[in-house]
């Protein structure tokens, strides 16, 4: 009989051979969402060997090439040795004292690339773990902000000091997982990243710039480290496979979760058991409803975020500044929801309805705070401003949703998102698996765009070929000349 899905916090993983999809789902609905690509992972974490190819005095930058299609870019604020001189408030050197062209340098990206931006790189080195983040060039202990209790964070620190080898001439961030962990827990945490960065510094070398030195965790992998908490119910996984390596690695790494790791065998697709692709498709809409009738509207450009809070049709209670005020309230939560949702980051711009009472504005404001305090993303909020925004950052890391799965609509001169050829063919894969599980045809055949089949024909071509092995069954393809992009049908002949 398969795990039933309890109404806490649980975490699915839908895995295919061409992506990995990840929900986190809280009392029922879905908070996040995860995407990772088997063509297209992401390079965030990644430490690369790379060498200098342009150095740039004018804005205090170098472009490096590191393998990827693009050069990444480094910005002198990110250089370790220009880190050390601010701090103890000297004139940083200039960075074409500290670089020049064809020099190797390693380096590791802190934001991947996006859009016409090359990746963002950093020689400060972090290494995550499941407890720790390892800092090899900074003999520093710091603590997550997370965690609240002045005694537990001094004896955190303390314990950990006590388990670092006297030769360690790096640091650590304690993270909020560490929270009533063990000696032996925090210690194999440690060891664990020590070696890791001991198999980098060997490769580096050994190889010949630009070199991959080390490959952040898979999207599975990254689940156990990064988002099973205290409040985690059950991990369910819907590939045996993925399951099988999920908790190989977990045995050696976090032993504490692998009893909460299943496979998931029901009859429905795990997704549908808790409506996520309902929720994917509802989450690259510009527009989304509030049950008291009012609505966001959420636009996405690569300098901002901003958000529009409206009444829509909502005109409740007895006058107009109660209706406003309730609107708002409802608005911070569901802004909240929607950037972790979306994966929105870098500036956002939030633009409450007009509210006369300072009260007012200082509760909508805290009701923001309060309901963004379950997001794991580092950010900052400041106040309304005498415009009446509320102006914030989030930590951009990798691709929104929208980005990843998303492209400018031609027809609308770039100013709405369609899904791309390659979304629709996953989505297409995805229906026919579906379609499998209850009926028995001769074949699939999938009527599509113009694009769509092309991709299919080409670079997707072995999953299709996969999916037809795996099902048991023909798959073809028909071009429907007056099909959207994003419009496709599965007859079954």
């Amino acid at each position: 009989m398969p795990p039933t899905i309890a109404l806490s916090e649980d975490i699915l993983i839908n895995v295919t051979p061409f992506e990995t999809r990840v929900a986190l789902v809280e009392q029922g609905s879905v908070q996040e969402l995860h995407v990772e690509r088997s063509i297209q992972r992401g390079h965030v974490g990644n430490i690369y060997l790379g060498r200098v190819v342009r150095v740039l005095p004018g804005m205090q930058s170098a472009f490096i090439d590191i393998g990827l299609e693009r050069a990444a870019f480094i910005h002198i604020a990110d250089l370790r040795e220009n880190r050390g001189e601010r701090s103890q408030g000297l004139t940083p050197t200039p960075i074409e004292k500290l670089l020049f062209e064809g020099q190797t340098i390693m380096v590791q990206v802190v934001k991947d690339p996006l859009g016409t931006k090359g990746a963002r790189l950093s020689t400060q080195i972090s290494m995550a773990g499941r407890m720790l983040v390892y800092l090899p060039h900074d003999p520093h202990i710091g603590i997550s902000q997370k965690i609240d209790s002045e005694s537990e964070r001094i004896q955190l620190r303390e314990r950990l000091q006590a388990l670092m080898p006297s030769e360690e001439k790096g640091g650590f961030i304690v993270r909020t997982q560490a929270e009533g962990a063990n000696d032996e827990e925090l210690a194999a945490d440690l060891e664990y990243l020590r070696k890791l960065w001991t198999s980098v510094q060997a490769a580096a070398r050994t190889q010949p710039a630009p070199a991959l030195l080390h490959q952040d965790l898979t999207l599975a992998q990254r689940v156990l480290r990064d988002m099973v908490g205290p409040s985690t119910g059950s991990i369910l996984v819907d590939s045996r496979t993925t399951t099988a390596a999920m908790l190989e690695w977990a045995r050696v790494y976090t032993p504490s979760v692998v009893d909460r790791i299943q496979h998931y065998s029901g009859e429905r697709p795990l997704f549908d058991t808790a409506n996520v692709d309902e929720e994917i498709a509802r989450a690259l809409s510009r527009r989304v409803d509030l049950k008291s009738g009012g609505y966001l509207i959420i636009d996405q450009t690569e300098a901002l975020t901003t958000v529009d809070v409206n009444t829509g049709g909502f005109v409740g209670g007895r006058n107009f500044d109660d209706t406003i005020f309730k609107t708002n309230l409802e608005a911070a939560q569901a802004i909240a929801r929607q950037l972790r949702l979306r994966n929105l980051g870098g500036i956002v711009i939030l633009d409450f309805i007009d509210m006369e009472e300072q009260e007012h504005r200082e509760t909508v404001l805290a009701e923001l705070k309060k309901a963004l305090s379950r997001d794991r993303t580092r950010m900052t909020v400041n106040g309304f401003t005498q415009l009446g925004l509320v102006e914030m950052t989030r930590k951009r890391t990798r691709d929104s949703l929208a980005h990843q799965l998303c492209e400018p609509c031609p027809m609308c001169e770039s100013r709405g998102n369609v899904r791309t050829p390659r979304t629709v063919c996953y989505e297409i894969l995805r229906e026919i698996l579906r379609e499998a599980r209850q009926f028995n045809p001769k074949e699939f055949r999938i009527l599509a765009s113009q694009d769509v089949v092309d991709l299919f024909l080409e670079e997707e071509s072995q999953h299709l070929a996969m999916l037809g092995d795996f099902v048991g069954k023909r798959v073809s393809l028909e071009v429907e000349s007056t099909y959207s992009q994003e419009k496709y049908d599965i007859i079954l002949v």
